[in-house]
Formats: C-alpha cells, structure tokens, sequence
C-alpha cells in the first residue's frame, strides 16, 4: 500500500503560518478581550521566530488563544467555524499528490483537535498526527501540550512501525520537517509538481464545506485583525443609524437610501403587482441567506409582504418591520395557515427552512407547492466583508447587527418569471416535482449547487442539535426583553 505523509501548514495549506487559525479560536470560543491580547502579542511571536524560536513562539500562540477555555467549546469552533477558512487555503497542487495515495496521513503542530475534523472529513486523511493539548479536572484547556513537538515523529513511527511511508511532502525550511521528513522513502519540499500528468476529472476532490459558522468573514490575519478592531466601535455607530433610519423611513424608500449609508441593494427582474382587491395573493418562494431576506423583499416591493417563520424567538417577531406567519411543523394546521394568509394578500416563504452561507441551496420542503399555483421564485444573496449575519451557534437576533456593521453591505434580489400552470401541482405534478425545479431554477439563476441537505443537517453539524428555538413559558415580553438585553451584552463583550 503506497503511502504519504504531509505537512499541513505551508504544505497541504497554502499558509505556513497558523496564527490567523489561533486568532479565530481566541475570537470565537473566548471572545473579543483575548482577541486583542492575541493581536498585541504577535510581535513577540514574530520577533521569537525570527530569533529562531519558532516551537516557542507556537507554544506561546496556543497558550493565549486556549488557557481556561472549555475544551468542548474549542472543538466546537473547531468542528463549526476553522474548516472554512482552512479549506480556502488548501492548496490544490499538493492535494493532488496527496489524495493519489492509498494510505494518508497529516502531520502539525497544532493541536489535532483543532485541525482533526478537517483533515478527516475535508482532506479525507486516514490519520492526524499533531500535538496534544492538556486539559484540568473542571475541562478547561491549560493552554500548556502535553508533550514536545519531537512526539510528532515519534508518532510517525509508531503508526507505521517498521514499515516507511512511501513520501513525504513537507517544508525544507520547517523545524518538523527534516524530522519527520527523513523516515520517508521519498521526499518533497516546494514547489511540489506532480509526477505525471494526471486526469483532474478522476481527482477526487476535497469534501465542500457546506455549512459553517462564526461570525467574522475575513481571515483574522494581523492585519485584518488590526482593521477589524478599528472597524468594530464605528461599526456598532454605523449600523445603529441604519438600523433606526431603515425603521423611521417608509418602505419604498430603503432601497433609495441604502446608498447614502453605504449600503447598496440591486434588483434584477421584474416583480409582480400587488393582488387586486379580492383576488388571492402570491407566494414569494425566496433562497433563505439571512434574517433579512423577507425584510429586503419588502423593501423591494415597496409593502409589508408577510413572512412564513419558524422556530425565532417571540421578540424577534414582536421587533420585526413586517408582519409573520409563525409554523408549527404540524403540515395539516402550516398548511391552513399559509392559505388563509394567502386569500388576504401575498406571502413570503423560504422553503429551506435555514440559512446556508455558501452557494448551496439546501432541500426545498414541497409544502409551498400543495397551497397555490401562483408561485414567483425570488433568488436572495447578499455579501458582506468583515460580519457574517448569520449564526447557528450564537443569537440570532444580533444578525441584522452584524450585517449592518459591515462597511458595505450589499443585497442582491432576482424576481424569476412565475411559474407557469404545467410547471405547479395543477398539471398533475406532485408537490416535491415543483419543489425540486423551483430548487434547480433557483440556484441556476445564483450559480449554486442544489444539495439534499436539511435544516436539521446543518444544527448536527454546527451547534449539535436539532436547531428547535424553546419558547419562553410564562414569561411576559418585559421579562423576555431583560433576558435579550443581557445576552445583547453578553455578545459584545464577548465578541
């Protein structure tokens, strides 16, 4: 069986460095203070590895970015938000070389629970060689590894026994390389070209990251993390004047001033007119990219277009500029209350049920499809560049927040022709038919891959559940309200 071993950082990773990778775990499982500490640090960190001291330099990295963390809530970021942003740096000349291998195994320095799931699942790697990270009795990190970096080798050859990996890819300049780079057969330093010509459509590729979480969009370079935190206190100000203005101005005229406070909204299509007076309404089936889908819908549109939820907090329908249907998931009652909205007016749904952030659409339910035939697909998508605005993991009504602090939030919003009668469930076709090509024809239209995925695949993934929102029993808006306030100040003191 030909093997290979591979040196993640500068190797399998276009980034030799992995201090922005540190950055995202002080940011995201501690929060903004240690952040800062991070970034203030860093010039110490480079000044040790300059001096040579580079294993002194990491050890100090991950004893900021880690002591006193829960270890559960590094794997956490590690398993929701750290395969995004590793996956973006793969660099694919040595994938190809690696993945052509039978057997196949990574080697870091970092601590393999930082970097496990993505190489197992992403970088389909049989084994992860990396260092440990120590934890007390209350499962806290200690922000100290067990042993030294020379384990790493040590591991190598306890994994292979007596047997040598067949190559070895690795940097020549790096402290591990040469160590472990010299119980191979063959070995390989940069620039890494493949020995023969290979047939790319019979690569396997690596796994997409579908899902992912964490709020910050830009790799927290040094650099971008010093502009970030900039960026943050006129941030919080610029998007509290959006906010407040969008709020004050009637809808028609959002989309006209979303220039003037940098933000930008493009239409493309042409949307319908509203019901006449007596006749049913139509139902907007829109790609769900954040909160705010139905919002920017409305805005368009230039009226409060009601808007189909599930599982959101109480509040968040209480603050929201339009009106919403909340679902039940029981199909016969969502099914009633959806058509009885519809005889009023027109509505708003997002068949996927969640958010997705990249361009995947996931499983359209075909419920939509069984209530009217008076369908206009709506393709939704936005960009942003320093906040995600959304989250699985965090609070969820901080994400309009998030999107208006960016510096220019863009939305984009595309009106599709509405269907015509043999494309709906009036030509004898079954609800998931419909389902599936306003699916296609909506991520045709956005350049996106349709997937099989669910809501509840996404909250397994990211946060560990089912992604079911628990309602506040009892408690009165008041009471609800004090809770949010203290979790709004949670948020940004943590973040």
């Amino acid at each position: 069986m030909e093997s290979v071993v591979a040196e993640l950082e500068g190797t399998l990773l276009n980034v030799p460095n992995p201090f922005c990778y540190f950055m995202l775990i002080a940011f995201e499982a501690s929060g903004l203070a240690r952040f800062v500490l991070l970034l203030i640090l860093w010039p110490v960190i480079k000044l040790l590895e300059v001096c040579g001291k580079e294993d002194a330099g990491l050890r100090l990295t991950i004893f900021v970015a880690t002591v006193g963390v829960p270890m559960s809530e590094i794997e956490a970021v590690s398993r929701a938000v750290l395969p995004k942003f590793y996956f973006d740096d793969i660099d694919m000349e040595v994938w190809r070389i690696f993945s052509s291998y039978d057997k196949r195994v990574v080697v870091t320095k970092t601590p393999r629970i930082m970097v496990e799931r993505f190489v197992k699942e992403h970088l389909r790697a049989d084994h992860v060689i990396g260092s440990e990270l120590s934890e007390n009795r209350y499962g806290l990190a200690t922000g100290f590894i067990q042993d030294d970096f020379d384990s790493i080798t040590r591991s190598i050859g306890a994994l292979f026994g007596d047997e040598q990996p067949s190559l070895g890819l690795g940097r020549s300049q790096s402290g591990s390389g040469p160590l472990f780079l010299s119980t191979c057969k063959e070995e390989q330093y940069p620039p890494f070209i493949t020995a023969k010509k290979q047939d790319l459509h019979h690569i396997i590729r690596p796994l997409p990251v579908i899902f992912h979480d964490g709020r910050l969009a830009k790799r927290p370079t040094p650099s971008a993390a010093l502009l970030i935190l900039l960026w943050i206190p006129l941030g919080i100000i610029i998007a509290t004047i959006r906010i407040g203005v969008g709020l004050m101005l009637p809808m028609w005229a959002i989309p006209q001033m979303a220039p003037v406070f940098g933000g930008k909204v493009v239409v493309k299509g042409t949307p319908p007119p509203p019901p006449a007076p007596g006749s049913s309404g139509v139902l907007f089936v829109c790609t769900h990219r954040t909160l705010m889908d139905p919002v920017i819908l409305s805005a368009v549109l230039h009226r409060r277009i009601p808007a189909v939820t599930y599982s959101i907090s109480r509040l968040s329908e209480i603050l929201s500029p339009i009106p919403t249907v909340r679902l039940t998931r029981i199909r016969d009652v969502d099914a009633q209350k959806i058509k009885r909205q519809l005889e009023k007016g027109d509505l708003v749904v997002c068949p996927e049920g969640t958010t997705c952030r990249e361009p995947f659409l996931l499983r359209f339910s075909g419920l939509f499809a069984e209530l009217t035939d008076k369908i206009v697909p709506v393709a939704m998508n936005y960009r942003v560049g320093f906040f995600h605005a959304t989250t699985a993991r965090g609070w969820k009504a901080m994400d309009p927040i998030f999107f208006f602090m960016n510096p220019r939030p863009i939305y984009e919003v595309t009106f599709l022709n509405q269907l015509p009668v043999e494309a709906t469930c009036s030509s004898g076709k079954s609800p998931h038919d419909v389902a599936n090509y306003v699916q296609r024809i909506l991520a045709a239209t956005l350049g996106f891959e349709c997937t099989n995925f669910t809501r509840k695949d996404k909250y397994r993934i990211l946060a560990g559940n089912d992604g079911i929102v628990s309602q506040t029993s009892g408690g009165t808006p008041v009471k609800e309200l004090m809770s949010i306030f203290k979790k709004i100040m949670g948020d940004f003191k943590l973040h």
